[in-house]
């Protein structure tokens, strides 16, 4: 037939099309869209776990643990009860959020924290800024036994039985005679303790340089 479709065109025009509902097309979109969203709400907890956590678990992983644990009040009050007339600069090994550093400031010390954690030390920065002592108390992440500690007066430590003896033999080769080493909640192992306030899980130890120096020379 002239003007007309061949017989194999009339024949595929003719079968039907398989449509897919709208309805069904749409049902899909959808659960593709909640997969998408389910696997990055997933993927992104995971994320920020990680990053939160990392800072926390990577130091127990190390040989000496130092573990957070923030100093009560109490703690904080006979912290600076040892610190009276005192002079020169501060620093607390294992600032954690920096109460203790911050509490020094404020009376009149220029006070440094060095904490493992980044958190924490963000965190206690912050704190400085809120408290108004952001001039004079200073905080960096360092690992304690990458710092020397020579050019302070004043150390201040919450430490674990496990590291003490070890800093206690670093503190000896570093200090200057007039320095004053406060523990916190455990006292070191070898050195007699010039002054100690408070009981129980607030006791602090104050330890003169001059005091374990002389006896380190008698010993020898």
């Amino acid at each position: 037939m002239e003007g007309g479709s061949p017989p194999e065109m009339l024949k595929e025009e003719s079968q039907p099309r398989h449509v897919l509902p709208t309805g069904f097309e749409a049902n899909s979109l959808k659960k593709s869209n909640w997969g998408f969203l389910v696997t990055g709400i997933v993927g992104g907890t995971l994320v920020a776990v990680y990053a939160v956590a990392t800072p926390f678990v990577t130091p127990a992983l190390r040989k000496v643990c130092l573990p957070f644990v923030p100093a009560t009040t109490k703690q904080i009050e006979n912290v600076v009860k040892m610190l009276r007339c005192r002079r020169g600069s501060l620093v607390d090994i294992g600032s954690g959020d920096g109460r203790i550093v911050i509490a020094a400031a404020k009376e009149g010390f220029t006070a440094v924290g060095y904490e493992l954690n980044p958190w924490l030390v963000w965190y206690a920065r912050y704190r400085a800024w809120r408290e108004g002592v952001h001039g004079s108390a200073k905080f960096y992440i360092s690992d304690l036994w990458k710092v020397t500690f020579s050019q302070y007066s004043n150390i201040v430590i919450f430490g674990v039985p496990q590291m003490m003896l070890q800093l206690q033999k670093k503190l000896e080769l570093e200090l200057e005679n007039d320095a004053r080493v406060i523990a916190c909640r455990f006292p070191f192992p070898h050195w007699t303790p010039d002054h100690v306030t408070g009981e129980g899980i607030d006791t602090v130890w104050a330890y003169d340089a001059r005091t374990f120096r002389g006896s380190l020379v008698i010993q020898m």
